[in-house]
């Protein structure tokens, strides 16, 4: 059997809804961008937002929009897909890379008050695989020392913390609607905010230095960060299956939960009481021993596996900003020890027990 880690799942809706753009004659962004944007801001709980192109350039225009720039220090943990630091080095700031908490894989606030310096503007907790980042303890660190919160919400969409929305938090929030993640417009990223004023800098960033279009008078300046209305399309119909899509997620996590229950070298990562809903963007597990074993007998037997994230400190591309590596042992542990198992929402009952028999007859060998 093969086992793919991860298909989108799009079908007659979204190409239903694509065709309607071409029957209306309106492709770029305009009326469904409207829509959406507004059904996302009830969903996250905030009152504004603007799209990017993808959630890269959505943090991006994040930090731009706070005036965060050459000279700054942002605060990003260690375990992160990497676009969350190369966006601070793209706004020509540094990152500076905080540990995580082995248990959840979360920004480990603790360990943040040793990278504090003059130059810290904001800090960037990430809400990495479904889970949260633990909020009650960012917002009192960034109150305690007066930086900004933004949030890195790409893999967070619908999740609450403490009955509050991931992405509701911060100064100013992102989202990504990549192929894999919770929703997808193929592309695509979301900036959000409860700031009137950030929301109104946001929309110069990303239309050209101006609030709408129509005009050639641009007070400030900005660029072109717009979407089309095809993309808006494929986000709306994929909205209308978010609580289908929810369930499911939550059927794969206690399936997989079940089924592997039994083996004591692995530990599935289960959300916390605070953390309602939990909607699982991967499901994830942690061995006792290092995982590189596991993951090639998997393959071999036709499942595809992914690695947690490689630690930051260790990319090479970004050697320029050095850390202390002694203290960023957490994330190394969970790269070393994770595996990410194939949990999208089209993936069979019977896929998911052949993922389990495989798991089960390594530890029986081994």
């Amino acid at each position: 059997m093969k086992v793919p880690q991860f298909m989108p799942w799009i079908g007659n809706d979204e190409y239903s809804a694509i065709k309607a753009c071409f029957d209306d004659n309106w492709i770029t962004e305009g009326p469904r961008a409207k829509e959406f944007n507004q059904k996302l801001c009830d969903l996250i709980g905030v009152k504004y937002g603007v799209f990017a192109p993808n959630g890269t350039l959505a943090i991006y225009l994040a930090l731009r929009a706070l005036n965060i720039g050459p000279g700054d220090e942002v605060i990003v943990p260690d375990f992160t897909f990497i676009a969350s630091a190369s966006a601070v080095e793209m706004v020509g700031a540094t990152p500076v890379f905080c540990d995580i908490s082995v248990d959840d894989l979360q920004m480990n606030v603790t360990d943040c008050t040793r990278l504090l310096t003059p130059k810290t503007k904001a800090i960037m907790p990430v809400h990495i695989y479904g889970f949260s980042a633990n909020m009650d303890e960012v917002i009192a660190f960034a109150k305690e020392y007066n930086l900004f919160v933004v949030e890195d919400a790409a893999q967070a969409l619908g999740i609450k913390w403490n009955g509050k929305g991931c992405g509701s938090f911060g100064d100013v929030a992102t989202f990504s609607f990549f192929a894999d993640k919770t929703i997808t417009t193929g592309e695509g990223g979301f900036v959000c905010t409860n700031s009137k004023e950030i929301h109104e800098e946001l929309l110069y960033l990303r239309n050209q230095g101006r609030i709408n279009r129509g005009t050639f008078v641009h007070p400030k300046i900005g660029y072109n960060f717009r979407m089309t209305d095809i993309q808006m399309a494929i986000g709306l119909s994929q909205l209308k299956k978010f609580d289908t899509i929810v369930q499911r997620k939550n059927e794969i996590f206690r399936l997989y939960k079940r089924l592997l229950s039994g083996i004591e070298d692995i530990k599935i990562l289960t959300p916390n009481d605070k953390i309602n809903p939990h909607i699982p963007f991967r499901v994830v597990l942690m061995t006792k021993e290092k995982s590189e074993g596991l993951m090639k007998f998997m393959g071999e037997n036709g499942i595809e596996t992914r690695t947690f994230f490689y630690p930051l400190h260790k990319q090479p591309c970004m050697e320029q900003f050095p850390q202390d590596h002694k203290l960023l042992k957490n994330s190394v542990y969970a790269y070393e020890h994770g595996v990410c198992l194939p949990s999208y929402v089209a993936l069979e009952t019977e896929q998911i027990e052949y993922v389990c028999s495989i798991i089960k007859k390594y530890y029986e060998k081994n």
